[in-house]
């Protein structure tokens, strides 16, 4: 009887060596991450130093990527986003186009309805322009029944009923894509007083 070679079978690989592979792994993961997002946002603070507000809005932009990244919920959305990681994006942009502050805060998470979101976005850009504040506040809640956001601002605030008809952003960006979408927009504002967005959308 001829005696079985064993130079071709795969040996069970111990937990120790399985441990130190996924370390190994980890660090890898962590390398890129660094590699791909910290690493250039440095290089853009670098090139911008002379420009304390963008130099702010990308060190908000790097701190929400590395939350969500560290601590945030696993995507749920189809496109691997959730609503809270869509919004930020969208606050993101929006600080760094308009040298803003938005702060977010949540209550649960879904995937993400791009009405909503656009919506959202719509709001945050608006009380960038107009508001006259350096910090907006966004809040999602998400329940079994609904999602919910809402954007304020404690700024100059407007009369919504005298805003013209030509006067696009709300009626259309906002109220109308709210509608179309099943869901509501309500805005209230009071002149020195600011301004809340209150978005509604059945689940």
């Amino acid at each position: 009887m001829g005696v079985v070679g064993f130079d071709h079978v795969a040996l069970p690989t111990s937990d120790a060596e399985r441990s130190a592979r996924i370390r190994t792994d980890e660090r890898a993961d962590v390398a890129a991450r660094v590699h791909d997002s910290v690493l250039q946002t440095l290089a853009l603070v670098q090139r911008h130093a002379e420009e304390p507000r963008r130099v702010a809005a990308l060190a908000r932009r790097q701190e929400r990527e590395l939350r969500g990244w560290l601590y945030g919920a696993q995507p749920l959305g189809d496109d691997g986003t959730s609503l809270v990681a869509a919004l930020s994006a969208a606050a993101a942009d929006v600080e760094e186009l308009h040298g803003v502050r938005i702060e977010i805060a949540s209550a649960g998470d879904a995937a993400p309805p791009n009405e909503l979101v656009l919506a959202a976005r719509e709001a945050m850009t608006n009380a960038a322009k107009f508001a006259g504040v350096e910090e907006i506040d966004v809040y999602a809640e998400v329940t079994d029944a609904e999602l919910a956001v809402f954007v304020r601002d404690r700024g100059a605030g407007f009369d919504p009923a005298a805003v013209p008809e030509d006067r696009q952003g709300i009626r259309e960006s906002i109220e109308g894509r709210m509608e179309r979408a099943g869901g509501s927009a309500v805005v209230t504002s009071t002149p020195g007083e600011g301004t809340e967005v209150e978005l509604r959308l059945p689940r």
